[in-house]
């Protein structure tokens, strides 16, 4: 199980979250994923999906259902296409995109998204790092992330942030 503890400027809460993922298939897992917020000591969301992975391709596709506290039931879909800028793969262009529907399917939120991702590896002994440089074609926002090991720090043209640490 994947662990890790969140904690962002706009909730003012630390966050422990959990992810396992279920082989189900020689391309598909079934990966299950949930979030306590320890402000009001119950869940903020939990979320089952089924994704599928295309390696030739480099792209992997998402359907799930999450409830969360606020909105209840909502189904998801998403989808990601890679494609590798240079020959090592360490750098990469991403096209991303999901849609969630309410449980009466009357209210769609889409999001979409272009990003470069850089990977260093050895950066110093037993460190490497991750950029990835992202605009919301959506919401027209820009955001950056870096990834150090088990840190990752996320920010956005709105000044929005948050902060994970991996267990």
């Amino acid at each position: 199980m994947e662990t890790s503890l969140r904690y962002g400027g706009d909730s003012k809460s630390l966050r422990i979250h959990a992810k396992e993922k279920f082989p189900i298939g020689p391309s598909a897992i079934c990966q299950l994923h949930g979030e306590l917020d320890t402000k009001i000591g119950a869940p903020t969301y939990v979320n089952a999906m089924i994704r599928y992975f295309y390696p030739d391709i480099s792209a992997n596709f998402g359907v799930g259902v999450q409830y969360n506290r606020h909105e209840k039931f909502h189904y998801n879909l998403r989808a990601k296409k890679a494609f590798p800028v240079t020959a090592d793969g360490l750098l990469s262009f991403n096209v991303k995109d999901r849609c969630d529907v309410d449980e009466e399917f009357r209210k769609t939120n889409y999001t979409g998204a272009a990003e470069f991702v850089w990977k260093i590896f050895h950066v110093k002994k037993d460190q490497d790092l991750r950029l990835k440089f992202g605009y919301d074609v959506i919401d027209k926002i820009p955001y950056f992330q870096i990834r150090e090991n088990n840190w990752t720090f996320n920010t956005d043209g709105n000044r929005r942030w948050n902060v994970r640490y991996d267990l």
